[in-house]
Parts: C-alpha cells; sequence; structure tokens
C-alpha cells in the first residue's frame, strides 16, 4: 500500500473515531473545521475521542499537544505524523 493509501486510511478511521464518539455527522468533518465552534464539542467529549485516537494508533497525545489540537486536520495530521 502506498503512502497515499496509508494516509486515506488513517484519515478514514479517524472520521469513524470522531463520528462514533462525537456524534457528528461525517460531511461536517471537513479539514478547517473546529472541534469547539463549528462542531460545539465539549471539552470531556474531545478528552475521550482523543483516548479512543489514542487507543487505536497506539500513540500518546500528550495534554500540551491536546491543547493545540482544535480542528478536524490537526488532529489528522498529528496522527498521520506519529502513527505507524
Amino acid at each position: 500500500m502506498n503512502a497515499t493509501a496509508k494516509a486515506s486510511v488513517k484519515t478514514a478511521r479517524i472520521q469513524a473515531i470522531l463520528v462514533d464518539k462525537l456524534g457528528v455527522e461525517e460531511a461536517a468533518l471537513v479539514k478547517d473545521a473546529s472541534f469547539s465552534s463549528d462542531l460545539g464539542v465539549d471539552s470531556l467529549d474531545l478528552l475521550e475521542t482523543f483516548m479512543a485516537i489514542e487507543k487505536e494508533f497506539g500513540i500518546k497525545i500528550p495534554d500540551e499537544m491536546a491543547e493545540r489540537l482544535t480542528t478536524v486536520g490537526s488532529v489528522i495530521d498529528h496522527v498521520s505524523e506519529h502513527a505507524n
């Protein structure tokens, strides 16, 4: 599988977690969508979502990094950089 295909699979897995944990429509998960202002996600829901992403991809999202992951795209980028 090439790098583009792997990235696409990761993105789909991340989006599935976001839909499941946050109860948002997949169509709303555009890269620049803000969790708080665009999707109406509170900090507890986001924390639980990050924990699910950590478990799914076998990575750790440090608290200071989690504070900077404010959009769908930033989460996708972070996971793409840190997950195998």
